[in-house]
């Protein structure tokens, strides 16, 4: 997945290990840099109780003056008041001075542990360090995956590349994620960076339709953090010309599929998940109702917990159906799962109990299809099972 993952024109990466983390030796400390301003978007958790990082970070942009994001792994400098606020704001400063860039041209991230004050000395070690292994390579670009992540077993990177006018444009993406994972923004943290030319305008627009249908379309647990960031860059290092209509949509295809991938790989990556879940519903009157209803299969742990024991129980997911606010019955629902038929119309199907679990059980992807009878509106959202491996991993998180 990342051996040939490279940035855009004009970006440099790095990241590396502090110290901020208890072993010592484990990347920590994330660096990506533009070097010439950027247009910057950036869409935020709504959870009410955010971290300093994202209070910062969204006073700046959008913005046509972002030159770094400066990202921390194991502390989320979250609840820590107006300390936190300090904190954040002096990140961006060492970054900026470290590279002759003006403090609000620097974005920040933090993500980790609640609660806990940042630890300035090994920050204030590791940034210089962090500046000076800065490059344009896979392995820096790497690198920089790596440092931003916390329980996450793998480093997650997508690229597209793609042709404008006989250009070369490309859009390449990090993130990281593996648990406290709901949307409404994205509960994770991602940096998604492209050599083509926008406005702050389009930048933003671009990278809300991208999330709404990504970062905002998975869920391991229902719990939307306080730190939840996406940030687009957009330098035009790719000297294309000013993008058309028809470029614009060729470019809004590349950044979804990019945060797409991005997205299925946090959930890929769910702690302690056995399954990765589809979730298709369709026939919906408007998308949100669609959403509402995938969204909600998605949380419940019940019908995570069926999958997680190879258990076609279709009752829990259309009881989980229900309990929406989109006005059907029970005769409005037909269930595949995992291609066969198991519900239809307020009636359970006949179907092959022993095979349909024996398909769950032998297979770590996982197919719900939900059919409605109202419209033509749909979605798809992706979620992992809730296994006790998951209950033990976040039990013994902070002890």
């Amino acid at each position: 997945m990342t051996a040939d993952m490279i940035l855009p024109r004009g970006f440099r990466s790095a990241g590396l290990a502090c110290g901020i983390k208890e072993n010592k030796s484990t990347f920590d400390l994330s660096l990506f840099v533009s070097d010439e301003p950027c247009v910057g978007a950036g869409v935020f958790t709504k959870n009410q109780v955010c971290g300093a990082p994202v209070k910062v970070s969204r006073e700046r942009v959008p913005g046509d003056s972002v030159r770094a994001v400066i990202i921390n792994s194991g502390n989320a400098n979250a609840c820590t008041g107006e300390r936190g606020i300090e904190d954040a704001r002096w990140m961006t400063s060492e970054v900026a001075q470290g590279l002759g860039f003006e403090n609000e041209e620097v974005l920040v991230c933090s993500t980790g542990i609640i609660g806990h004050f940042l630890p300035r000395t090994p920050i204030e070690q590791g940034i210089p360090a962090v500046i000076g292994q800065l490059g344009a390579d896979a392995s820096s670009f790497l690198n920089a995956a790596r440092g931003m992540m916390t329980t996450d077993t793998v480093p997650k990177q997508a690229m597209r590349e793609l042709t404008v006018d006989g250009t070369s444009v490309r859009v390449s993406g990090v993130a990281k994620g593996a648990a406290m994972i709901a949307p409404n923004m994205a509960t994770m943290l991602s940096v998604i960076m492209t050599d083509a030319p926008l406005s702050a305008s389009q930048a933003d627009a671009l990278l809300r339709e991208a999330v709404d249908f990504s970062f905002n379309c998975v869920s391991v647990e229902g719990h939307t953090s306080t730190s939840d960031t996406v940030i687009l860059l957009a330098n035009g290092a790719s000297e294309a010309d000013p993008l058309s209509a028809d470029d614009l949509v060729q470019l809004q295809a590349a950044i979804m599929e990019v945060a797409m991938e991005l997205g299925q790989a946090i959930i890929r990556d769910a702690e302690g998940a056995d399954h990765f879940i589809t979730i298709e519903v369709s026939g919906a009157s408007t998308q949100a109702e669609a959403k509402e209803i995938a969204r909600t299969i998605a949380n419940d742990a019940l019908v995570k917990t069926a999958i997680a024991g190879s258990d076609p129980n279709w009752g829990r997911i259309v009881s989980a159906t229900g309990r929406t606010s989109v006005k059907l019955t029970e005769a409005d629902i037909v269930l595949h799962l995992n291609g066969t038929l198991i519900y239809e119309k307020g009636m359970p199907a006949e179907f092959d109990e022993e095979a349909v679990s024996a398909s769950i059980r032998d297979n770590r992807d996982v197919s719900i299809q939900l059919q409605l009878p109202f419209g033509s509106e749909s979605i798809v959202f992706w979620t992992s099972d809730l296994t006790q491996e998951y209950v033990r991993l976040n039990s013994e998180y902070t002890t």
